[in-house]
Parts: structure tokens; C-alpha cells; sequence
């Protein structure tokens, strides 16, 4: 790749419009958006408040998380699922990995 105009107008031919005229694209991007920023205010906290997080951090996150949850919960709406079949799901499968050594590691089945 000689220079990133070329990267850009080769890039461009492998682009086409994905139409996402349906119910579940608004509530991903928001879940996206608000959990970047509970990553931004904790990155901010390491980086400007040594880790120490004060009760104004945690009031400020519990808003943002709010809104993760508030997010999520339309997903699992538009898809037909309870959060708590969602929940449910989640323990059974770190349990399942706890209990074969596997819960570090990379990859969704392992």
C-alpha cells in the first residue's frame, strides 16, 4: 500500500449500504455509545484520579450504566428475550467455563 489515499479508494470497492431500517439498530448503537461512555469516565478516573473513585464517580457511572441497562433491555425486547433468560444463560455458561478451567482464554465456545 503506497499511501493511505490508495488505501482509502481501494477500501471504498469493498463498500456497499446495508439498509438497517429495522427496530434493533437504535438501541445497539445506543448500548455502544453509553457503554463508551462508562469506558471513558473510568479511563478518566485511572488517568486523572489515580483509580481512586470518588462518590461523584459512582453516582456519575450509576446514571451511565442506567442507561447501558436501559439500552439492553430494548434489545432483549426486540428480540423476544427476558433479561432474565439472558442472566440465566450468562451463569450457565461462565459456570459451565469455570468449571472447565476455561474462563480466560479467547473464543465464544470454549
Amino acid at each position: 500500500m503506497k499511501d493511505f489515499n490508495t488505501y482509502q479508494a481501494e477500501s471504498r470497492k469493498t463498500w456497499g449500504i446495508i439498509p438497517m431500517n429495522h427496530p434493533i439498530v437504535y438501541p445497539t448503537m445506543g448500548l455502544v455509545n453509553e457503554a463508551g461512555e462508562v469506558a471513558g469516565k473510568i479511563k478518566k478516573i485511572f488517568r486523572d484520579q489515580n483509580g481512586q473513585i470518588t462518590e461523584e464517580n459512582r453516582q456519575s457511572l450509576k446514571n451511565e450504566l442506567g442507561d447501558v441497562l436501559w439500552y439492553l433491555t430494548q434489545i432483549c425486547t426486540e428480540l423476544g428475550l427476558t433479561l432474565e433468560e439472558v442472566a440465566e444463560t450468562n451463569i450457565a455458561k461462565l459456570s459451565s467455563r469455570q468449571a472447565r478451567g476455561t474462563l480466560g482464554g479467547d473464543g465464544d465456545n470454549r
